[in-house]
């Protein structure tokens, strides 16, 4: 009898070590020693969780880890910024200014704008698809502050993710800070609400999408191992932590051919290094993941499951 990998996977896979796998090893096994294996090679901590929006089923490394946010909160700040203002809590075309008190360090958007401002919806869509930090910093402030980006994520049932300080002092996160932090399996899950839940209605939902989608810091990244033709959008972030210690960040969706079930997957890769080199090896750690995904998304072809999955 064949057995669908998706009918064994009762939940969040619990990692063995890495190595070699035999030929008959489970599918789920497989997917859970590689993702070791791209942690080992990336010399560093990594973070996964590749959530199935079809089956609530998910695959996860270090998924209850804490991880700094770096720039990928952004993502879910645009998108309370589009939850409000379909509830006619605020009007995203409002136009709004600043000062050069402002600006900070990459200001690709509101540099450009100093002089004439822009409405909060273009804020939103540069904060999302340039990651420029003025625009997040003055976003948040017209929405209520960190404290209110955390009250969204637990609106939508993120009991986890919490923002408590603005750019660029967020991305001081050494191992034992819990400000400014989320884990993959929490982020996973509210990419999953943000995109395919009912977080947003419909048209803002597909505005969002394609704000991800032409968001060309992630083509570097998981993205770059999804094979050609799979519908992807992210958020990316990356950060220096203490001495040579790097945070690099990608949350987002992948869509398959057709009859596949879209993942959405939040991936932390700490690492030391020089950066000139750090770089190169972790996208090339996430873009294996956007390997491991593809997997996880297509019914394996009559490979036998055997063992037990916690």
């Amino acid at each position: 009898m064949k057995i669908d990998r998706r009918m064994f996977l009762g939940g969040t896979l619990a990692l063995g070590a890495a190595g070699c796998i035999p030929p008959d090893q489970a599918p789920a096994a497989r997917l859970a020693s590689e993702l070791r294996l791209i942690e080992a090679e990336a010399n560093g901590t990594l973070g996964v969780e590749l959530f199935d929006t079809a089956s609530g089923l998910s695959v996860g490394l270090n998924r209850d880890r804490r991880f700094g946010h770096a720039s990928s909160f952004k993502l879910s700040l645009a998108a309370l910024l589009l939850q409000r203002d379909a509830a006619g809590a605020i009007d995203a075309d409002r136009h709004v200014t600043w000062s050069e008190a402002d600006m900070i360090a990459h200001a690709p958007f509101t540099r450009e704008r100093i002089a004439t401002g822009a409405t909060l919806r273009e804020l939103a869509r540069a904060t999302q698809i340039t990651s420029d930090n003025p625009a997040a910093n003055i976003l948040l402030r017209e929405l209520g502050g960190p404290a209110a980006l955390t009250a969204f994520w637990r609106s939508i049932g993120d009991e986890v993710s919490r923002l408590d300080r603005t750019e660029p002092a967020l991305n001081d996160v050494p191992p034992t800070e819990f400000r400014d932090t989320t884990t993959p399996a929490a982020m996973a899950r509210t990419v999953a609400k943000i995109v395919y839940g009912d977080v947003l209605p419909e048209p803002e939902r597909a505005e969002l999408k394609g704000w991800m989608i032409a968001t060309e810091t992630g083509l570097k990244r998981v993205r770059a191992g999804l094979p050609e033709g799979w519908v992807a959008g992210d958020k990316t972030g990356s950060s220096g932590l203490i001495g040579s210690e790097y945070n690099f960040v990608d949350v987002g969706f992948a869509e398959g051919p057709e009859g596949q079930p879209p993942i959405t997957f939040a991936c932390y890769l700490l690492a030391r290094g020089p950066v000139e080199t750090m770089q190169a090896r972790a996208e090339r750690a996430l873009s294996q993941v956007g390997r491991v995904i593809k997997e996880f998304a297509e019914p394996e072809k009559g490979l036998p499951l055997v063992g037990k999955l916690y």
